[in-house]
């Protein structure tokens, strides 16, 4: 049996029991302590009447990541103040990439910045992430 690291534990956990995450097609890449990296393709579906990605999808994206990879270190996390700045348009087919690293963490604060591209490694957005860390932690 293959030892899994803890972050991969507790990511496994909060994916299997994710269904929208699931549903937006992610696959994980890899994560690790204070990261995470995710991929998806945009469809159809994600589409707004501009006939581009609608910003929930690349916001979504991103706060999974911001999710996985604040919680990667055993302790429950929750967001409490988000924001992305959309730097190019998404379109169908399109595959995105979110990338959250860990900038600052103390006993009850983390800060993560979350980069979003494309197929052609362009910065689609720029998402930033502040959660509170409980003092729970994962029983994985």
């Amino acid at each position: 049996m293959e030892n899994k690291s803890l972050a991969t534990r507790v990511v496994d956990a909060m994916y299997n029991n994710d269904p929208f995450s699931q549903w937006l097609g992610i696959e994980r890449i890899g994560e690790g302590p204070g990261r995470s990296v995710l991929r998806m393709t945009v469809r159809s579906e994600m589409l707004n009447g501009f006939r581009i990605a609608h910003g929930g999808i690349s916001y979504s994206l991103a706060d999974s990541a911001l999710a996985f990879a604040s919680n990667s270190h055993g302790h429950k996390a929750v967001s409490i103040e988000t924001s992305i700045s959309h730097t190019i348009q998404v379109r169908e087919g399109d595959v995105l990439t979110a990338i959250a690293e860990e900038k600052n963490r103390t006993h009850k604060i983390g800060i993560y910045e979350v980069s979003v591209k494309n197929q052609r490694d362009e910065l689609v957005a720029l998402f930033k992430g502040i959660v509170y860390r409980s003092s729970k932690q994962w029983e994985v």
